[in-house]
């Protein structure tokens, strides 16, 4: 015999899985400089169009800064790829340099009034910055460096140095907060295609209340007329077989020929021939250029870690036994002081 059951039994045993059905939206903070995207941000918005649903169909972009490079940004970005829904301005000097403090308190105050189901940012120096920081304030567990998105709360991420991959099911409360590996998202060919742009709005920062604590000082960083790192198509990297930062120049005249960034493995940074922005590795910067060429580098597995995604891999190394090359397409054994002037000789100029 059926007994009847009331409607607080039935919302009190309701699956939990019944919230995410709701009509939410997805967040993207994004970052910009001199008015347009950062090719991360591009990237982030390309994983946050896997999520887009029936149930999941708004995808909003987040802006923060001050001046006329922020407005450009965001007309830019309002028409920068057909699944934005609407673009967010926070137009503030409290944002003119991005600090964690006020940066957190920001996207807190915009899930507050908008209750996204998920907030993705790139996971680059300005995510790992930021988004821990926001989700202590709503008091969630962020996923870091997502190469998959399989469901709305199923990913991939790598594990022991990318040597395992890892799919974590996320079961928390909302929203659900990740970075993502630009390279693992490239920005789609129909980046450009969206006819109409979608409407730009300004953030109400009336509530926002007073700065806190952090202050900013200044910012280092050397001009370089070279792709960045992160985004070339062409990557030139110099181990510690270098011995010295002035033979480490010989990589940098390579690097000018081919039009290609200059990367340097972290033993190559402590040892100081180059400063550690050009790191590439698990505590350095993730690329995936469409070349990469390695010399002097051994293939330690922090350093393949930030690398083998690369289309083809060069490797050059006086040891043939060097881990590099279990990973890399075309290796060539031999003495680097003889094989880069070599190179640097032969190769013409780029135009």
């Amino acid at each position: 015999m059926l007994r009847p059951i009331s409607l607080r039994h039935l919302i009190a045993h309701a699956p939990r899985s019944i919230s995410s059905c709701r009509h939410l939206g997805t967040l993207v903070i994004a970052e910009h400089e001199g008015g347009s995207l950062s090719g991360t941000s591009l990237s982030s918005i390309e994983a946050a169009s896997k999520l887009l649903c029936k149930d999941n169909n708004s995808l909003s972009l987040l802006l923060a800064g001050t001046g006329p490079s922020l407005q450009q940004a965001a007309t830019n970005a309002a028409s920068c790829h057909p699944s934005i829904s609407q673009v967010l301005v926070a137009d503030s000097d409290k944002f003119k340099h991005t600090l964690a403090e006020p940066w957190a308190k920001l996207i807190h105050l915009v899930q507050q009034k908008h209750e996204y189901s998920h907030i993705i940012t790139a996971s680059s120096s300005f995510g790992k910055n930021i988004l821990p920081r926001a989700a202590a304030l709503l008091d969630v567990s962020p996923i870091t460096d997502v190469i998959e998105i399989s469901e709305p709360r199923t990913f991939v991420r790598p594990i022991y140095a990318g040597n395992a991959l890892c799919t974590i099911r996320y079961t928390g409360s909302n929203p659900c907060m990740l970075t993502i590996r630009s390279t693992s998202f490239p920005a789609s060919a129909s980046a450009d295609s969206k006819p109409n742009a979608a409407p730009i709005h300004q953030v109400d920062l009336s509530s926002f209340g007073e700065e806190g604590s952090c202050r900013y000082v200044k910012q280092s960083s050397q001009e370089s007329e070279r792709p960045d790192l992160g985004s070339a198509r062409v990557v030139i990297t110099g181990g510690r077989a270098l011995k010295s930062a002035e033979n480490f120049k010989m990589v940098e005249k390579l690097a000018e020929k081919l039009g290609a960034a200059v990367g340097a493995t972290r033993a190559a940074v402590d040892a100081g021939y180059v400063p550690n922005e050009l790191q590439v590795g698990q505590t350095g910067k993730i690329v995936a250029p469409e070349l990469y060429m390695a010399f002097g580098v051994s293939g330690a597995i922090q350093h393949i870690a930030g690398m083998r995604d690369s289309k083809v891999i060069v490797a050059v190394n006086k040891d043939a036994d060097a881990p590099i090359f279990q990973v890399a397409d075309y290796g060539l054994v031999g003495d680097l002081f003889e094989i880069i002037p070599e190179l640097i000789e032969k190769l013409p100029e780029k135009k």
